[in-house]
């Protein structure tokens, strides 16, 4: 059983623990079982798994404290090591026939901030946003009816990852060229200079930032 995995499996008796240890350090273990209103051999066997895992550490005569599972070393390190198939969402696709108006349409079906575009055998040709459509259909009445081939991003210009690039320089990237998201795509013959890429997911800044923020708060907490 691997740490991730015991990160879900945690009862909610031992997430209300990591919470008060997490917000009450140093903590004795009588303070903690008057805290949660139960007896102090009640939370032996609770106490001694949390040490185990990490989540806890404990000082003889002083009380427990958090524990390396939690430290900001441990979740830098787990962040450093996930790759963007690990946190990708399903891609927002219209075709590059679709006109303007059904783009705009989907985009607020959808709730997203860009779409993927592709061609009729689903490779990637562009990504417009909203940025792409306000500027295209501010005074121009006849935009409405142009297909979004005309006023995407394209090739070479666009900016992308593939399922097994890490994380953090899928940020990177999104940094850099200040774009608010980036279509996952496999080369075709796993040729990444190639032309035909075939997309499979996207990652945004929504993404990361739900990332860090559940890397960062302590097992159950707002559950």
């Amino acid at each position: 059983m691997d740490k991730e995995r015991c990160i879900i499996e945690l009862s909610s008796r031992q997430q209300e623990i990591v919470q008060l240890v997490h917000s009450r350090a140093p903590i004795t273990g009588e303070q903690i079982a008057e805290t949660l209103g139960v007896s102090r051999p009640t939370l032996r066997s609770d106490l001694a798994l949390l040490v185990m895992l990490g989540y806890l550490d404990a000082k003889p005569k002083v009380g427990y404290f958090p524990g390396a599972a939690l430290s900001p070393e441990s979740q830098w390190g787990r962040i450093s090591e996930m790759k963007v198939k690990d946190v990708q969402a399903l891609p927002v696709i219209v075709h590059e026939t679709t006109t303007v108006n059904d783009a705009v349409v989907t985009l607020f079906l959808e709730n997203v901030g860009s779409l993927v575009v592709t061609d009729g055998e689903g490779f990637l040709q562009g990504v417009i946003s909203r940025k792409d459509l306000l500027k295209v259909t501010l005074g121009n009445q006849a935009a409405a009816q142009m297909p979004v081939s005309l006023v995407m991003t394209r090739k070479p210009n666009l900016i992308t990852v593939t399922p097994d690039d890490p994380v953090l320089e899928a940020g990177q990237k999104m940094i850099h060229h200040d774009i608010d998201s980036l279509p996952v795509v496999v080369y075709a013959d796993g040729d990444s200079g190639g032309e035909k890429a075939e997309v499979v997911g996207r990652i945004t800044k929504t993404t990361m930032t739900r990332l860090l923020v559940d890397l960062a708060k302590p097992p159950g907490f707002n559950e």
